[in-house]
């Protein structure tokens, strides 16, 4: 019986939290199916093994990374701020720092010595007020700041040693006026980066405030990458007659690489079982490999491989109602999880889109989510009755005289048009229960 989209991603989640948990993944596993979902029948209907229990401990590969190499990684631990932001009491603006007691309606007051950036400043007597520049240190007992403009002269006064000291006047003013307070952005020991926050540039200043060089992240899922075929050669081998180069592992090894992937190739096997079952046992022997992901060799054919050297019952091969995308496998081979997409390039790219790079970023936090957004057809479609189809698009502004953004089709539903998925820099999603539609309606596009 064909699968839904829906039922395979969650077949997917179900397998990868299983056996990910106390490897990749921190803490206690929570399903994280859908309510409602039977676990077992998600990832394996059949009556075979199930993944065991985990411990729920951290992976050993866990890294201290420097600031510098961290971006787009995942924390592994809530960072918990050393110190408070800001650490001490400072002035927001070039003003005088004074007592606002002192000026409750508008008054003069004497002038003080200067206080610079950097510097600890002396207490500042009552009746008294000190020019003071943007994020300096208030002086004790002041708890307001007069921004120099406001003052009367509206300039900071020349200051010479031994000289008759200075008055300025200045409006009134309640506390608290442009000061930015100890802690007012972090308190000292509140969790200033929570575990599990895919780190991005401002997290990183936000570490690099808190005096921190490094953070700990989570490991990376290390992913073996299997292109199969006797009909595919490496590129720049000569191309015998009724051959094809292979574009799945430089294509899927760029997706998977993009989404924070550490990636394996294992090059190509041939359309022979046994060769393929050494090469994994080998691969998985060696240890550190997260997920198995096959390309190709799952179909209904006489040949396929995957199909042939891995079925059995901690497996699933079936159809699902995906186009382009429509077989798909899933198991375990040896305790270690495997994903196998068919072997067409565009197929293998929208398989990877639909169930992996949504279970990565569920799971471990990262990649990114592809930022979905609804879009205005530029033309007319069609789409196979019970099947989602994903279709190559650009988006871009919206056609004269319309409002509203437009998406544009790049090439047909074809799963072998590599030049329209080159073109393209998003995926138009037509719901399974959609034949047709037309150019002006509403989609959801994925930007890619």
């Amino acid at each position: 019986m064909r699968r839904t989209v829906e039922a395979h991603q969650a077949a997917v989640l179900e397998l990868l939290a299983t056996a990910w948990a106390g490897r990749l993944l921190t803490g206690p596993s929570k399903s994280p199916l859908p309510a409602g979902t039977a676990p077992a029948e998600a990832a394996f209907p059949s009556s075979g093994p199930r993944p065991g229990p985990t411990d729920g401990l951290p992976d050993e590969r866990a890294e201290k990374l420097p600031l510098a190499a961290a971006l787009g990684r995942v924390t592994l631990h809530d960072v918990v701020a050393p110190l408070s932001l800001p650490p001490f009491d400072n002035s927001q603006m070039d003003g005088f720092a004074v007592h606002a007691e002192d000026l409750s309606k508008p008054a003069e007051l004497q002038v003080a010595a200067t206080i610079a950036a950097g510097t600890v400043p002396p207490v500042l007597p009552r009746g008294w007020a000190a020019p003071i520049m943007t994020g300096a240190a208030l002086p004790p007992g002041a708890n307001a700041v007069v921004p120099v403009e406001q003052a009367e002269p509206p300039a900071f006064p020349d200051q010479v040693p031994g000289s008759v000291p200075m008055a300025v006047t200045l409006p009134a003013t309640p506390a608290g006026r442009f000061v930015r307070s100890t802690g007012s952005d972090v308190p000292q020991g509140t969790v200033a980066i929570p575990a599990g926050t895919r780190l991005t540039p401002a997290h990183l200043g936000l570490a690099a405030a808190l005096g921190l060089a490094e953070l700990e992240v989570r490991p990376r899922p290390r992913v073996l990458l299997v292109a199969t075929g006797d009909e595919v050669v490496l590129p720049g081998q000569p191309l015998p007659a009724g051959k094809i180069f292979d574009a799945n592992t430089a294509l899927l090894q760029a997706n998977l690489a993009q989404a924070g992937v550490d990636v394996v190739p294992a090059g190509l096997v041939p359309d022979q079982p046994e060769a393929l079952l050494t090469l994994l046992a080998a691969a998985v022997d060696d240890g550190g490999i997260d997920l198995i992901l096959t390309m190709g060799g799952i179909s209904a054919g006489a040949f396929e491989v995957v199909r042939l050297a891995l079925s059995g019952p901690d497996a699933l091969f079936c159809p699902v109602a995906l186009q382009p995308g429509g077989p798909q496998g899933l198991g375990l081979f040896q305790g270690v999880p495997f994903l196998a997409f068919p072997g067409n390039p565009v197929s293998s790219v929208v398989s990877f889109e639909m169930f992996l790079r949504p279970a990565l970023t569920t799971l471990v936090g990262a990649p990114a989510p592809r930022p979905r957004i609804r879009a205005t057809l530029a033309g007319p479609l069609t789409s196979p009755a019970g099947k989602h189809q994903v279709r190559r698009a650009v988006y871009g502004p919206p056609p004269p005289g319309q409002s509203g953004a437009a998406v544009s089709l790049a090439g047909g539903e074809s799963s072998h048009l590599l030049g329209a998925l080159a073109a393209a820099n998003a995926l138009v999603q037509v719901p399974a229960n959609v034949t047709t539609l037309e150019a002006g309606e509403e989609v959801e596009v994925w930007l890619l």
